[in-house]
């Protein structure tokens, strides 16, 4: 039986054949002269890809929250700039908008009005974040990729402020945490507290 050489899925370069017909890369295909077989390649679910980059980025949030100074939750490092107490906040509640794109179709402000989670300490925070994710994992792992096809709205009454899908609110979701762990990162580097290794070595950790 001949055997099929599977190509990388985003190689953007063609196979040619011996009548110059050509093959894109993201498919299987046999070079021998006289015979090939092309089949599709298998890739991973949506749902498997966030699910498994929300983990990665946890990881660092996690560290990140940790590592607040318990004396300095009120701190900001200008008069416009969210203290670190309410960045925080905002960082361990993010996955609910995960849960969110699973369980309902909008966020209305005017009957929802906004309350972030109050926390006293680092360790109550971290719980609050933990359970946030540990809701998040669960649909992710048992939801359909056809759950994230629906629009999502957020609005505050009758005015509609966002229209995206539910797969884009999920994405939505982890983008923020990595922008708003950013700026926790800064405000922490700005207090002089070590910043833990994210996409590879930190000034003060040399880890991947």
């Amino acid at each position: 039986m001949k055997k099929l050489l599977i190509l990388p899925k985003y190689e953007l370069r063609f196979i040619y054949l011996k009548n110059n017909s050509k093959v894109p890369a993201d498919i299987g295909l046999s070079l021998t002269p006289h015979y090939f077989g092309i089949y599709k390649k298998q890739t991973m679910s949506t749902l498997k890809e966030f699910l498994k980059e929300l983990h990665q980025e946890s990881k660092v949030t996690r560290k990140m929250l940790e590592r607040i100074p318990a004396d300095k939750y009120e701190w900001q490092p200008h008069v416009k700039s969210m203290t670190i107490r309410r960045l925080s906040s905002h960082l361990e509640e993010l996955p609910q908008w995960i849960t969110m794109a699973f369980t309902t179709n909008e966020l209305n402000f005017a009957t929802v009005p906004y309350e972030p989670v109050l926390w006293k300490d680092n360790l109550e925070l971290l719980d609050i974040f933990e359970r946030s994710l540990a809701e998040a994992t669960m649909h992710l792992e048992k939801g359909k990729e056809e759950e994230l096809n629906p629009t999502w709205l957020l609005k505050n009454g009758d005015q509609v402020l966002v229209t995206m899908t539910k797969r884009e609110l999920v994405r939505h979701a982890i983008s923020q945490t990595i922008h708003h762990r950013a700026q926790l990162g800064v405000f922490l580097r700005l207090l002089d507290v070590p910043i833990p290794a994210s996409y590879g070595p930190s000034a003060d950790e040399n880890e991947f």
